[in-house]
């Protein structure tokens, strides 16, 4: 296709503190928006008549399947989540217990935007921005547990372990996970604790118990951008970035949003869309909520992350993922092609039983295999009472009470399953 135009050269701190800076130049024909298409009034709008909700909870229905259908034909996955929920949820007391704590000093009021960053890079975050704390992104189940006092969100982003993310889908990709979301759970808490020390709170979102949903802020912070995955693309990390926030009263210069040309770039590459097992990743963008963005199907994702180790193939497949983004962005000016598009380096992946799937080729699933229940598990309980009583007219009076019994079975269950982590480490259910 030929060299490209240089639009702009973007200079972006180095992966780990100590290293050189790196240069990301984008082609001319990638530039269209920093950060992403937004209608401002639309968003505040959404968030004050519609608030967001977390899917754990939205979802839980098909979050109890996905655990039931996990036990039955993944048991070594299912046994690693449980082993991950052992050990991550001790650390959410943690993390809730910073909020309570009060400043250890008096501040002189300066900004500690420089020494905040250095303190991040040097506990071993890769990206780090600053914004201000968005509220509209709060979960309407949250908002009660978010402190109001606190104006400001530190954006922080680490690595998941890059030759284990490239076995997606599998058991060490799952492990690099909850490995990652253990060191954000460690490193938050030493950050929030230089906060306290510098005489500043803090209240800490994510891993696991999230506020509600962060990309905007780490877009807002010029930490990356939307790619059509649905995930943020980092400059160092790509989709493989895990991220969290802070938020705090300290005194920040706010980031802004960057145009990597990701939100073109996307547009020409489209892998993630064309590998997605599950076809649950839409090709055309659609105005949801003030954002344009790629819409995700969800009863066509958890039905194959339940059944193959978290899936991930989006990830796995994303070029600023496996090769980083400057060599995406090199290589773009240089020939007008994707890095990796077409060859099997990039795109292939194997499914457990199933097979695997070279460049070109995907799996194909009966109607059946996207069976699940949606909506609310209390909602599923009720549904399934009010369909055994229209039809009850016939039964014995033991039968009608094993019916209701049944239901009550249902509802306990639902309320004794309180603080369990859903899918890895996506949320929590609270």
């Amino acid at each position: 296709m030929g060299r490209r135009k240089l639009g702009l050269e973007l200079n972006r701190p180095g992966r780990n503190l100590g290293d050189p800076d790196i240069s990301i130049p984008v082609a001319k024909d990638l530039l269209k928006v920093k950060g992403v298409p937004i209608r401002e009034p639309e968003v505040s709008y959404y968030s004050r008549e519609f608030p967001l909700e977390s899917f754990s909870l939205t979802e839980s229905a098909s979050a109890e399947w996905a655990e039931k259908e996990r036990r039955k034909v993944s048991p070594e996955i299912s046994e690693l989540y449980s082993d991950y929920q052992e050990r991550i949820l001790p650390w959410v007391d943690k993390l809730a217990d910073i909020s309570r704590r009060s400043p250890l000093c008096t501040p002189d009021g300066s900004d500690i935007s420089d020494a905040v960053r250095d303190k991040a890079r040097e506990l071993g975050y890769g990206e780090v921005g600053f914004v201000r704390f968005d509220k509209r992104y709060i979960y309407s189940s949250r908002r009660p547990s978010v402190r109001q006092d606190l104006p400001s969100a530190i954006c922080l982003a680490i690595e998941q372990d890059y030759v284990k993310t490239q076995n997606i889908p599998g058991i060490s990709a799952e492990e690099a996970q909850g490995d990652a979301y253990l060191k954000q759970a460690e490193l938050s808490i030493k950050l929030a604790e230089y906060l306290l020390q510098s005489g500043y709170s803090a209240q800490i979102s994510g891993p696991v118990w999230h506020f509600g949903p962060i990309i905007p802020m780490f877009v807002q912070a010029g930490l990356g951008q939307l790619g059509v995955n649905g995930q943020l693309l980092s400059p160092h990390f790509g989709s493989r970035a895990r991220l969290q926030v802070v938020i705090t009263d300290a005194p920040l210069t706010y980031d802004s949003p960057v145009d990597y040309g990701i939100y073109k770039l996307c547009e020409t590459c489209q892998i993630c869309f064309m590998r997605c097992p599950g076809k649950a990743i839409q090709a055309q963008r659609v105005w949801f909520r003030g954002v344009e963005k790629n819409k995700l199907i969800s009863r066509r994702c958890r039905p194959v992350m339940t059944r193959f180790a978290g899936c991930g193939v989006c990830i796995k497949v994303c070029p600023v993922q496996k090769y980083g983004m400057a060599p995406v962005m090199e290589h773009y000016l240089e020939t007008g092609e994707v890095l990796g598009k077409g060859s099997d380096n990039l795109e292939a992946f194997e499914l457990e039983g199933k097979g695997y799937y070279p460049s070109g080729k995907v799996p194909s699933f009966d109607r059946e295999f996207f069976d699940m229940p949606e909506g609310t598990q209390e909602d599923l309980v009720l549904e399934e009472l009010k369909n055994e009583l229209s039809d009850s007219g016939h039964l014995a009076p033991i039968q009608k009470e094993e019916i209701w019994e049944r239901f009550r079975q249902g509802v306990e269950a639902g309320v004794n399953k309180k603080r369990r982590i859903i899918d890895m480490g996506m949320d929590i259910d609270l």
